[in-house]
């Protein structure tokens, strides 16, 4: 999801997409938050610059594209995009997005592969909601009428 985002991320801008743009700035929020709990705190460095200069570039770029409330669905439908690209071309050795079994230590917890994706990805949607919402607080969409007072002015 990280490395692919930032592609995504990179798109976005070269096409002035802002809605490729919103949605991979959402990611950079969690996918920092995932790198540094399963990464950096156990005494890992790799991959600090996709992290760090990814959530770095995504929120300034976000100060000028704005967030709007609805991007949060553009986020999520590009989680599971990621979820069914990884599911059918990476090893499920790699396990990579968690796209092919349970994280190890959730066995107790769910009796299937397909409760716990159906669990995680409700949480997904939840959490990119709430990230979406604060990111729209702090730079919120200008309206239509804003931009035509802008304008006039």
């Amino acid at each position: 999801m990280c490395n692919v985002g930032n592609l995504l991320l990179a798109i976005g801008l070269f096409l002035n997409h802002k809605e490729l743009v919103r949605a991979s700035a959402i990611w950079t929020v969690p996918g920092l938050a995932v790198w540094f709990w399963y990464v950096w705190l156990p005494g890992g460095f790799t991959s600090a610059l996709a992290h760090v200069g990814g959530i770095i570039v995504g929120l300034f770029v976000l100060s000028y594209v704005r967030m709007d409330r609805i991007a949060w669905v553009y986020a999520f439908a590009w989680y599971l995009f990621m979820q069914l690209v990884s599911r059918l071309i990476t090893s499920p050795e790699i396990n990579a997005n968690v796209a092919h079994h349970m994280q190890t230590g959730w066995e107790t917890v769910f009796g299937s592969y397909w409760k716990f994706w159906l669990v995680m990805s409700a949480l997904v949607a939840a959490v990119l909601w709430l990230i979406g919402l604060v990111l729209s607080w702090i730079w919120p969409a200008r309206s239509i009428a804003n931009l035509q007072v802008k304008e006039a002015t």
